[in-house]
């Protein structure tokens, strides 16, 4: 099967209890069904400038952000993909353009700093990352985020899918992929964190799911919280000692 390595749609974030949770995914496995992995681990490693500037500028809301990520789903080893991701968001919509690796030569990559890839498959987001590493010279991995998820998507629209996220843990210590998705957690009291992501309008039926629960938008980002929460003390710390 080919992988999808380009993507555009809209990404919206809710924050659900438990028992809302409970509740909500038996009305919502109806209309929808987990997809082939089955509950899984995503660890997410975020790169940014000594000072933080991409999460600072993020956390700004401009209407133009960008990000970059490594994304391994479960620890990598050999016979692994990672996937290296521009993820930019331009007046609300997402856009995320992805390079597939696999571990020996992501490892290459880690030592040497040039990616050898198929041009005719992926020579335009591999200049899309040369030029990101130009233009911050100083980008390197600063923290991990690992979380486990159940992904359900729509048999009659495939660009709508509804993901649940538990257990948001993070570190900023031995950021080697392959050691683990350990971690603290980000924001202890959140439950379950639910994203949403469609190309246009949601389902009539999906929209009633989120009225008859009562659900409502919430914006959050895992990165930011991170670095809101535990990143940004740290970084105050260090200056002013």
């Amino acid at each position: 099967m080919k992988l999808k390595n380009v993507f555009q749609r809209k990404e919206n974030k809710y924050l659900l209890p438990q028992t809302v949770f409970d509740d909500f995914v038996l009305d919502l496995e109806q209309q929808m069904a987990v997809d082939e992995f089955g509950l899984h681990t995503i660890l997410s490693l975020y790169y940014d400038t000594a000072d933080y500037q991409l999460i600072k500028w993020s956390i700004d809301k401009p209407r133009y952000k960008e990000k970059f990520r490594i994304r391994a789903y479960g620890v990598p080893g050999p016979g692994s993909l990672l996937f290296l991701e521009i993820k930019k968001k331009v007046n609300g919509i997402v856009y995320k353009r992805r390079l597939a690796l696999d571990y020996p030569a992501y490892l290459a990559w880690q030592q040497t700093g040039r990616l050898t890839v198929d041009p005719k498959e992926a020579g335009q987001i591999k200049r899309e990352i040369d030029w990101l590493f130009t233009k911050y010279p100083h980008l390197a991995a600063r923290v991990l985020i690992a979380y486990d998820r159940v992904s359900y998507f729509d048999a009659e629209d495939e660009n709508f899918r509804v993901t649940f996220d538990r257990n948001i843990r993070w570190r900023d210590q031995n950021l080697d992929l392959s050691a683990g998705s350990s971690g603290m957690l980000a924001a202890p009291e959140i439950d379950v964190l639910m994203e949403v992501k469609a190309l246009g309008a949601y389902p009539l039926w999906f929209v009633e799911l989120l009225n008859k629960h009562q659900l409502r938008q919430s914006s959050f980002s895992k990165y930011a919280q991170v670095f809101q929460r535990h990143l940004f003390k740290k970084e105050c710390t260090k200056h002013a000692g």
